[in-house]
């Protein structure tokens, strides 16, 4: 859709799949627990998992599914139920440049003799949920066919 030149903000309203894939991903995978004060001296850890994966506002809560943020015709939708943070429309797009500019330099792929079915995308818990670790394999997409250059000498 962009071709080869850098990812802009606008360019968010059209690569809706990217934007679900984002929202998706930060849904299942909350890494930041949120902090608020309720009394002097209390500190209260809201758990955003009780909200990002509840049954009653997501269809399959603990499914990585696209269609949480795609309607029918494949156009991004905003969830009420989705909550991240405070920042969240700046750190949104910062998150929308550079993952689309990743996937526009390279192809990601689970290393040879493994599938993406063999992949566990169960996250870790601790303080917060946060993925396992993963080898991949990036290939570029960019095909650098400039001359190589030289001193003029042979």
């Amino acid at each position: 859709i962009i071709g080869s030149r850098q990812p802009l903000a606008e360019d968010r309203k059209n690569l809706p799949y990217t934007d679900a894939v984002i929202h998706e991903t930060q849904r299942l995978a909350n890494i930041l627990p949120m902090g608020y004060f309720i009394k002097k001296g209390t500190l209260v850890f809201p758990l955003l998992t009780s909200v990002l994966q509840d049954g009653s506002e997501w269809e399959s809560p603990h499914t990585f599914d696209l269609t949480h943020f795609l309607d029918e015709e494949g156009r991004f939708v905003k969830r009420d139920a989705f909550m991240v943070c405070l920042g969240e429309g700046l750190a949104r797009m910062e998150l929308f440049l550079f993952f689309t500019s990743l996937l526009q330099r390279f192809h990601f792929s689970p290393p040879p003799g493994v599938t993406e079915d063999d992949l566990d995308l169960t996250p870790l818990l601790g303080l917060t949920l946060y993925p396992s670790p993963h080898q991949l394999c990036a290939v570029s997409r960019i095909c650098d066919e400039r001359p190589i250059p030289h001193n003029g000498f042979g």
